[in-house]
């Protein structure tokens, strides 16, 4: 083999591996306080994530949208849902249809004031006994830190330090993406200003689609499992619709573990 030839082959694998290493995507996720908030903006996949202290009205309503779309859920139940016996037969079910089952908190926990999140209304192994202890309910059902291995905190409310200690227990913890307001479908008539009713944030998140240079990519879009009596407009009852606009839009819905992998 003379050295022009040499060359020529040096210089072949140079570019081969140059075009493989440019196919390489990296997945750039955003965090705020060391939670992530959402996934890869360049792609068009969206978590649904649903959670729950004990109220379960949107159970049926939900489970029914999600199949009929063929889509996966991620579902956060604190231990004081894993307890009831009304939460057996959902999270059996929910399990059997492939959706994400994961942790919200064992006693629903309020862990940072907030009027000043950096104050910590919880010491270290307070939080551990905590998450620990919604893992053990989580465990009846088969339920494992692998098999479940993002954190939702109650009220969607944490701090540095909170993210820190979940990553001390080998988990990753997560929160919903901001801006549409999906999360205020607990709100109810008598909370006044505070309140939002459902075809007003169904409609928020679809301007906020349409607005936003990268729309929901990557989004963790949060609904809640049940609400209060008090509140008869119930978002769920508007997902399957939801959840069409956006398959019209190109998005897929997929569990939290395939938004983050």
């Amino acid at each position: 083999m003379n050295m022009k030839t040499i060359i020529l082959l040096v210089a072949s694998m140079l570019l081969i591996h140059g075009c493989t290493r440019k196919k390489e995507i990296t997945k750039e996720f955003e965090y705020i306080h060391g939670g992530i908030v959402r996934g890869d903006k360049n792609e068009k996949k969206i978590a649904l994530v649903f959670t729950s202290d004990g109220y379960a009205d949107g159970y049926e309503s939900i489970r029914s949208a999600l199949k009929k779309h063929n889509a996966k859920g991620s579902f956060f139940f604190t231990g004081n849902a894993y307890r009831m016996d009304k939460f057996k037969t959902i999270v059996e079910e929910l399990k059997s249809d492939g959706h994400y089952l994961g942790a919200h908190s064992d006693r629903h926990l309020l862990y940072c004031a907030w009027e000043n999140r950096d104050s910590l209304l919880v010491t270290k192994n307070d939080y551990i006994a905590d998450i620990e202890n919604n893992y053990i309910e989580m465990q009846k059902f088969g339920i494992t830190k692998a098999d479940a291995p993002y954190y939702l905190p109650a009220f969607e409310y944490y701090n540095d330090t909170i993210s820190a200690w979940t990553r001390e227990l080998g988990l990753q913890l997560v929160n919903f993406t901001g801006g549409t307001g999906s999360n205020a479908d607990y709100t109810v008539p008598d909370m006044g200003e505070k309140y939002r009713d459902s075809k007003t944030i169904y409609n928020n998140i679809l301007k906020y689609e349409n607005e936003k240079p990268d729309g929901l990519n990557g989004f963790i879009l949060l609904i809640h499992f049940g609400v209060a009596p008090a509140r008869t407009d119930k978002l769920y009852y508007l997902l399957d619709d939801l959840m069409t606009e956006l398959e019209n839009k190109k998005y897929s819905f997929v569990s939290i573990m395939e938004l983050l992998l």
